[in-house]
C-alpha cells in the first residue's frame, strides 16, 4: 500500500447467512479524499462500511488500514429514549478516553458551548447528527464513517451536515466515506465515487463515471434516476481534486 494512502481494499466480498451480500469491491482512500457509496436500497452499502471497521467477520479478501490510523464512524440510526435524562456533556463524557474537549467538537460542527447543557433526547434530527459527529472527533481521526448521515433530518438541516462536513474536510483534514441516495451531494462534494449493487458496478469521479448508461444500470427505478441526473449538468464542485 502506498505511504499515503488512508485505507487499500481488495477484491472485498462478504457473506451473511448463506447470501453472499458483496462481492469483489475493490477501491482506495487518499488523504482528505472524499469517497461516496451510492447504490439502491439492499445493496450492501451499510455492509460495507461495517466491513471496514470490524463488525463484520465472514468475508474475503482485503482491507488494509494505514497504521494506527483513526477511524470515526456515525451508524445509519442512532435512537435517543425520550426518557433519558442525559445532556449532550454527559454523553460526549462516555466517550473512552474523553479529554475534555467537548466544546472544543461542538464549535467544529456548529454549536457554541450552552449545547453541552441540552438534553439530548430533545434535539431534532439534524441537530442529533451534529452532536453524533462532535462525538466521532473527539478521537481527532483521520477518516469518517458515515452512513446515510441526513436521514429522517430536513432539507435546510441536510445542507448545513454536508456544509460541516466540507469544512471539517478542509479545516481538519479529515477523509470522508459517506454513504448517501443524493447524486447532487456526490456531485457537490465527492472526489470519487463507488457504485454497489451486490457486485462493484463503477468506481472514479463522479463526472467522468456517473454515466446514463451507468446510472440506469444501478437504479432499476427509471423516476428516481431521472430526478437526480437531471441536475448533472449543473451541479458545482466545492473544492478541488486532492
Amino acid at each position: 500500500m502506498d505511504s499515503k494512502t488512508l485505507l487499500e481494499v481488495k477484491n472485498l466480498s462478504v457473506t451473511l447467512g448463506g447470501k453472499e451480500i458483496l462481492k469483489n469491491v475493490s477501491f482506495s482512500v487518499a488523504p482528505q479524499e472524499v469517497l461516496a457509496v451510492i447504490g439502491p436500497n439492499g445493496a450492501g452499502k451499510s455492509v460495507l462500511l461495517k466491513a471496514l471497521i470490524g463488525l463484520l467477520k465472514s468475508l474475503s479478501g482485503t482491507i488494509v488500514w494505514k497504521k494506527n490510523i483513526k477511524i470515526g464512524y456515525l451508524p445509519q440510526r442512532f435512537h435517543v429514549d425520550s426518557y433519558l435524562p442525559m445532556t449532550v456533556y454527559e454523553f460526549l463524557k462516555l466517550k473512552p478516553n474523553y479529554d475534555g474537549s467537548g466544546e472544543k467538537v461542538l464549535s467544529l460542527v456548529g454549536l457554541d458551548v450552552v449545547w453541552l447543557k441540552k438534553n439530548l433526547a430533545h434535539l431534532s434530527g439534524g441537530e442529533l447528527q451534529k452532536v453524533l459527529l462532535a462525538w466521532a472527533l473527539i478521537d481527532n481521526p483521520e477518516i469518517l464513517l458515515f452512513d446515510e448521515p441526513t436521514e429522517n433530518v430536513d432539507i435546510v438541516g441536510q445542507e448545513s451536515i454536508y456544509n460541516i462536513l466540507h469544512h471539517l474536510q478542509d479545516v481538519v483534514g479529515v477523509a470522508i466515506i459517506i454513504i448517501s441516495h443524493d447524486l447532487n451531494v456526490v456531485y457537490r462534494y465527492a472526489n470519487n465515487v463507488i457504485c454497489i449493487n451486490k457486485n462493484m458496478l463503477c468506481y472514479g469521479a463522479p463526472d467522468a463515471t456517473l454515466t446514463a448508461d451507468r446510472l440506469s444500470e444501478l437504479y432499476s427505478d427509471h423516476a428516481f434516476f431521472h430526478h437526480h441526473h437531471e441536475h448533472e449538468g449543473h451541479h458545482e464542485h466545492h473544492h478541488e481534486e486532492k
